[in-house]
């Protein structure tokens, strides 16, 4: 086979609508747009406007603040950490820091730091190195025999 006779499969593609190609094309004229009016001119958005009614995400309550420049974690959880265990990605006799486990691809991106999460269960003794853990994921380490070393930021010292 050649590049040349390379073809999609019948009905795998659709030819695109040519709107304004005359009234026979069945979207000649306004282009089923309708008559007049804002919307049917180009370049109108006008997503979330009612009519100058106040609209509904502006009615509704507003609560709670989500701050702009807070830590963003990467989530480690034991489903996660085994399942590299099972894969042969990971020994868990050797510390598992966050470098390893990024070279190891069980998290895509560090951001901010790795938080442990006690998701799934861990069946097997092991030492962590991370930025955050959760209490019950502390205690579920700490019961197999293993131990959470928590790393903290360096923060500047100009301040």
């Amino acid at each position: 086979m050649k590049l040349n006779q390379l073809a999609d499969n019948a009905g795998a593609t659709q030819s695109p609508k040519r709107k304004g190609q005359g009234v026979g094309s069945g979207l000649g004229k306004t282009g089923g747009r309708g008559v007049k009016g804002q919307k049917s001119r180009r370049g109108v958005a006008l997503n979330g406007f009612e009519g100058g009614q106040m609209p509904l995400h502006m009615r509704l309550p507003k609560r709670g603040f989500n701050k702009r420049n807070r830590a963003q974690f990467t989530e480690l959880t034991f489903e996660r950490l085994e399942a590299a265990f099972e894969a042969g990605r990971l020994d868990p006799k050797l510390t598992i820091t966050e470098e390893s486990l990024l070279a190891a691809r069980v998290i895509r991106r560090i951001k901010d730091g790795v938080r442990l999460l006690a998701k799934g269960e861990l069946t097997r003794q092991v030492n962590i190195e991370v930025t955050g853990a959760s209490a019950p994921a502390v205690e579920a380490v700490k019961a197999k025999g293993g131990s959470v070393t928590l790393k903290t930021k360096a923060v500047d010292a100009e301040a």
